[in-house]
């Protein structure tokens, strides 16, 4: 899809350009090959119940026919980054905002702004799965009941960037990555893993007290040791907002 000033709004499939369909799959072939054993299972199982594939760029009207069947979710087209009001509201209606133009040829291996593959290859496929969708949608209705509150919207935001952008999920005593933000980038993926950063069992009173930087490669992570347990995490973050 060609690259504007202007970014749209509206997927229209048939404009994504023979550059864009090298980049999906130069972007799907080396993040898959790389996610190999390090990956949690469940994306995996996710990633083939989208019928995502390497030759071909998802489709936003296939896959919301799919995600509508299983979790009642979909894909809300935006241009770039939304703001936390208009993000959380969306979540809270079953909506997952995404960005639909990819990235040039020339910034395979950087972009400071998230295109349509961090959005859809790293966020979508987990839409799937219904018990890491109803912390997501709890996630939407929390924010907005303290969006005037900006202490308490910030300690959301901390939950959001350690679970679902740079969570760890912990099986057999072995790390696995699910936030997307770990699965979009090679860098970020080693660093987790590695044994240069360091890995926390997940605590909500400590997640929500702990500030974070997105300039930087992550020094800490947050592990679960299933998706179930964010959902139970729903009532403590309640209780602490006295919601």
């Amino acid at each position: 899809m060609k690259k504007t000033a202007s970014k749209p709004t509206v997927q229209i499939y048939e404009n994504y350009t023979r550059e864009d369909y090298k980049v999906w799959k130069i972007l799907f072939n080396k993040r898959l090959e790389n996610l190999q054993g390090i990956v949690a299972e469940e994306f995996l199982v996710a990633l083939n119940d989208l019928n995502f594939k390497a030759e071909k760029i998802p489709n936003f009207v296939e896959i919301n026919n799919i995600l509508k069947n299983r979790t009642g979710w979909s894909i809300k087209t935006v241009p770039n980054i939304s703001p936390p009001e208009e993000f959380f509201s969306f979540l809270s209606m079953k909506k997952f905002t995404a960005t639909c133009w990819l990235r040039s040829k020339d910034q395979i291996d950087y972009l400071e702004e998230p295109d349509m593959f961090h959005d859809v290859f790293a966020h979508v496929p987990l839409l799937s799965n219904k018990d890491y969708t109803n912390f997501f949608k709890e996630m939407g209705e929390i924010a907005m009941s303290v969006i005037e509150d900006p202490k308490k919207l910030e300690k959301l935001q901390r939950i959001y960037w350690f679970t679902i952008e740079f969570g760890l999920i912990k099986k057999n005593n072995d790390f696995k990555i699910y936030g997307a933000g770990i699965i979009s980038s090679d860098e970020e993926s080693k660093n987790a893993l590695s044994k240069k950063s360091k890995k926390c069992e997940f605590d909500v009173k400590k997640v929500m007290n702990h500030s974070f930087r997105i300039d930087i490669v992550q020094d800490t992570y947050y592990y679960i040791n299933s998706f179930d347990q964010l959902t139970s995490s729903i009532a403590e973050i309640r209780d602490d907002f006295q919601i």
